[in-house]
């Protein structure tokens, strides 16, 4: 393909993608968005929306509409809203199994009447990861250069046109892509229940060593011994007492403040087994996890 043949499929890619590039008006003018559904279901960055009042969404046909807030994930970054609108024109997504470090991707958005796009190259993919906020990333992408002011919450594009995730600015300290995958996750949870319920049992905790004689029975060297226990928590209600050291959390080992996030990922309000090391000896508590966005 020569340079021009090349220029077009680029151009095409942000066309189609550009059919489901939405504009959305609330704390910060002119963020983007994206059609999650046909039905009115509108994906953008939670950050971008402020207390989520007063919002408007300019559609790709130049009409805008009222919009209010789903529900939002403030550990992801993603917000899902919904507006006066029907017959949206939904996007192609893609998990991107092909994306490779050196391919070419198109940050995508409308913070203005038009869509734009700015072309990057993937610089970066990893596995899945924790936001500062603890919630799970099913993978990490990096694009290198910096995300244009207003495309928060607009989609990472392949250079088929296909959707590989949300781009913000406020997933790391170096902006990001939320996967699609994780979208799917967050956005569905959203919709069903207006929130991510993430379990919690309301423990401080400090990485400490297995006594030796124990590690065998435990299934670890290393645990997470309990420094500070809010009275009123889940934990404190179902026997946990400070000075236990955690080890594990339904059969999973816990060695890092990480692993009890992720074990306790999607558990809230679920009776949970936690083994812990008492006065020399392990011991399982059941513990109903709490819920918190």
């Amino acid at each position: 393909m020569d340079i021009h043949g090349f220029s077009e499929a680029l151009a095409a890619a942000v066309k189609a993608a550009g059919e489901s590039v939405l504009r959305v008006d609330g704390r910060c003018v002119g963020a983007s968005a994206v059609v999650w559904s046909a039905e009115g279901a509108v994906v953008t960055a939670s950050h971008a929306i402020g207390r989520g009042e007063g919002l408007t969404v300019t559609l790709a046909d130049g009409r805008a509409v009222k919009a209010t807030v789903a529900g939002r994930d403030p550990g992801t970054d993603v917000a899902v809203l919904r507006v006066e609108a029907t017959g949206l024109a939904a996007p192609r997504w893609s998990e991107g199994e092909g994306l490779a470090v050196g391919h070419l991707v198109l940050p995508v958005g409308r913070p203005g009447r038009s869509v734009r796009a700015t072309l990057g190259m993937v610089s970066a993919l990893g596995d899945g990861f924790r936001s500062a906020a603890g919630a799970q990333i099913d993978r990490y992408i990096e694009v290198d250069g910096s995300l244009p002011r207003g495309f928060s919450g607009g989609p990472l594009v392949d250079t088929s046109g296909a959707l590989l995730g949300m781009n913000t600015a406020a997933l790391t300290r170096a902006g990001g892509t939320v996967p699609y995958a994780t979208l799917k996750r967050v956005a569905d949870d959203l919709l069903a229940n207006g929130r991510v319920g993430r379990g919690y049992l309301g423990v401080s905790v400090y990485p400490a060593r297995v006594p030796e004689a124990l590690r065998e029975r435990a299934g670890t060297a290393r645990g997470l011994v309990v420094v500070g226990l809010d009275e009123a928590s889940p934990a404190a209600r179902d026997g946990v007492l400070v000075g236990d050291v955690i080890v594990a959390i339904e059969g999973h080992a816990v060695e890092g403040p990480g692993d009890l996030l992720a074990v306790l990922d999607g558990r809230a309000g679920a009776a949970v087994a936690v083994k812990v090391i008492r006065a020399g000896d392990l011991a399982e508590l059941k513990v109903t996890a709490g819920a918190r966005s």
